[in-house]
């Protein structure tokens, strides 16, 4: 999983967990530390804060693999080359890992921190112009889930048009009951993530445990749990044994 990228800022995602609600969040796993329990590491205990950094640089590796994973703009010499550079080597040593000459390392390198620079200001634009409202608010856009894996038209879905899928496909909201499992896409999006909310971030649920959660909610647990896994909205170990919210 990860912090939502539409509003975990670089640095987040950088440092490895959210801050929020009393609790700090790994991005990559979900593991949850919350304030005022102690947790072991090693042979030290840690508070809440410290906990969720030990953790964060135990991730680290991870979570560096799994952003470059998701950087899919840049080409693969351009993800050879930062991982190369954040082992620390040398413009020479990169030259002669990549098979290429020095100048190509360094115009390279040159490269990629000019469109460093240039997003951390339209990052910057982006969030200015994104606090402009509209007059109804009917034109905010829902956020794209942390575990989508593959992020398309289907996701271009106004509030407005959530509270108007949500009101047609459920019959209940308190308790959840699903009337259908439509097969529009943006619909099945909309009704995918209302379901992924009954389940606790950061919590684990074995397979029973999750077919009870979705059978009250509708008949057929099998295809929403199915759903759920492929569009990324919980994840789970290729057993079956453990399941989470992503």
């Amino acid at each position: 999983m990860f912090a939502n990228l539409e509003t975990a800022s670089p640095e987040t995602l950088a440092r490895g967990y959210t801050e929020e609600e009393g609790a700090y969040t790994c991005v990559v796993c979900g593991k949850r530390f919350a304030d005022g329990e102690i947790y072991p590491a090693g042979e030290k205990l840690l508070d809440a804060r410290h906990a969720a950094q030990a953790h964060a640089e135990e991730e680290r590796d991870a979570r560096f693999e799994a952003l470059l994973a998701l950087a899919d703009k840049l080409t693969e010499n351009q993800k050879a080359l930062l991982a190369s550079i954040r082992e620390g080597l040398s413009d020479r040593e990169l030259a002669e890992r990549m098979g290429v000459a020095q100048s190509t390392v360094r115009n390279q390198r040159f490269q990629l921190r000019e469109r460093a620079k240039a997003a951390r200001v339209l990052l910057a634009l982006w969030d200015m112009a994104a606090q402009g409202k509209t007059k109804t608010g009917d034109e905010t856009l829902v956020p794209v889930h942390e575990g989508a894996t593959m992020v398309d038209d289907r996701f271009v879905i106004t509030e407005a048009e959530e509270k108007k899928i949500l009101s047609s496909v459920f019959e209940s909201m308190e308790p959840l009951r699903l009337k259908v499992f439509s097969a529009k896409e943006k619909k099945k999006i909309v009704i995918l993530r209302r379901i992924a909310q009954e389940f606790e971030r950061g919590r684990h649920y074995t397979e029973a445990e999750v077919n009870e959660i979705l059978e009250a909610i509708y008949p057929d647990y099998v295809t929403l749990r199915r759903y759920l896994i492929e569009y990324g909205y919980m994840g789970r170990v290729r057993d079956g044994s453990d399941y989470w919210r992503s």
